[in-house]
């Protein structure tokens, strides 16, 4: 998938969402959402066939459940923190249809160059 710093010769090579099935869930990728507000509506809407929607653009981490039950992830970002207080990544297990152990993981600071 694209993101927003892409330019028109890498859009027209890769898709806007990646699509994967992993552990019997149906997982969908997206550089971009839109406003936190209205968000899990708005992308339950967009993508009913998807269990799990992972997305960043933001780099502000995001874990929630709309109430179709698609589960929302953001990992932040593990190499520019904007304006949070870490960088961030995520990790979670897929397997028998569900999706357990997400979790949130800070990355220690850089050391200043």
């Amino acid at each position: 998938m694209y993101g927003n710093n892409d330019g028109p010769d890498l859009r027209a090579r890769l898709p806007e969402v990646a699509y994967a099935e992993l552990g019997g869930l149906r997982f969908g990728a997206i550089h971009e959402t839109g406003p936190a507000q209205g968000r899990e509506k708005r992308c339950a809407a967009r993508f009913p066939e998807l269990d799990v929607l992972v997305f960043g653009h933001s780099h502000i981490p995001w874990d929630t459940t709309a109430p179709t039950g698609l589960r929302l992830l953001n990992p932040g970002s593990p190499t520019d923190r904007r304006r949070q207080p870490h960088c961030t990544y995520m990790t979670a297990t897929a397997a028998d249809g569900r999706l357990t152990d997400v979790e949130l993981h800070r990355l220690p600071p850089r050391a200043p160059r």
